[in-house]
């Protein structure tokens, strides 16, 4: 009977200790992010009124936000966006995470690691003002153009585009992707590897049937961490988009700070919130019918 009495207070002691070690992170996340998308979530169903914010609950910032065609379009706009930024940048960023893990020297991994997150260490503001003078009108890649005598004039069609869009966004989130990719790599058993090839495989089939399912979990993350911020992202499509690649979060960021329509707006991130998790959502559940096969 003492015994169990000491287990329960042995216990009662661990799960105190657990509280408190999770307890600041857990405040941390209460805080900084429980709550302020809890006050979006109110402001979206409140009425906008001149200079204030009138609380009388309403559906009609939804209703707008969903039916009206130019919110629509941009939020298809800005998936298509971010779906194929995605895609370019996983599928980019794979070959790396893969030479670096399975071709590079044990003893320079560190030094390719290293590398890879060099982008890191420069602000991304500058990286995308850095990106303005290379697509742009007297930029590096015209004036190099033209220097070889190429082109007679600069090319106009390489900035203030979603190319330019994309290509920046790809070039940014890329250590996002190589990394998460690098470490599911890193942590395949290579005699699994030997086994397929001793059964006859070829290496395409191996890669195909082995390296790549067990690597999913790593691109599962790469794709996860670099599409739902790309959706987010108002920054480059002001610099580098043009009028005509503004995307949801400049729509957003407009109803804010230039028309000072927080319910609308706050309507409109919850709306893009609620269709980003229900890409990701979709997008997981995809992903585990393929890790399990056909039946």
């Amino acid at each position: 009977m003492a015994q169990g009495t000491g287990t329960d207070g042995f216990l009662d002691k661990e799960a105190r200790s657990g509280l408190t070690l999770i307890a600041p992170p857990g405040l941390y996340a209460l805080l900084l992010l429980a709550m302020p998308i809890a006050t979006i979530v109110i402001y979206s169903f409140l009425t906008d009124g001149y200079l204030e914010i009138v609380r009388d609950f309403t559906f009609d910032n939804y209703i707008k936000a969903w039916t009206d065609p130019l919110y629509r379009l941009i939020m298809l706009k800005s998936l298509a966006v971010s779906i194929g930024v995605t895609f370019i940048t996983v599928v980019l960023a794979f070959p790396v995470a893969y030479y670096v893990s399975f071709y590079a020297e044990p003893s320079r991994k560190s030094l390719w690691l290293f590398l890879i997150t060099i982008p890191f260490w420069t602000s991304y503001l500058i990286r995308i003002f850095l990106w303005k003078v290379i697509l742009g009108y007297n930029g590096v890649i015209n004036s190099g153009l033209m220097s070889l005598g190429i082109i007679d004039e600069p090319i106009t069609a390489i900035n203030y585009n979603m190319g330019a869009v994309v290509t920046a966004l790809a070039h940014a989130y890329a250590p996002f992707a190589i990394l998460p990719i690098f470490v599911a790599l890193e942590k395949i058993d290579r005699s699994l590897l030997e086994a397929g090839q001793d059964l006859g495989e070829s290496a395409f089939a191996t890669f195909r049937r082995v390296t790549l399912p067990l690597a999913m979990p790593g691109v599962v993350g790469a794709v996860m961490i670099v599409f739902i911020p790309t959706i987010g992202d108002f920054v480059t499509p002001q610099l580098l988009g043009g009028p005509e690649g503004r995307l949801i979060a400049n729509v957003i960021q407009l109803q804010y700070l230039k028309l000072d329509n927080y319910p609308l707006g706050s309507a409109v991130a919850v709306s893009a919130m609620l269709i980003v998790g229900a890409v990701a959502l979709a997008f997981l559940f995809l992903n585990r019918r393929y890790l399990r096969g056909p039946k």
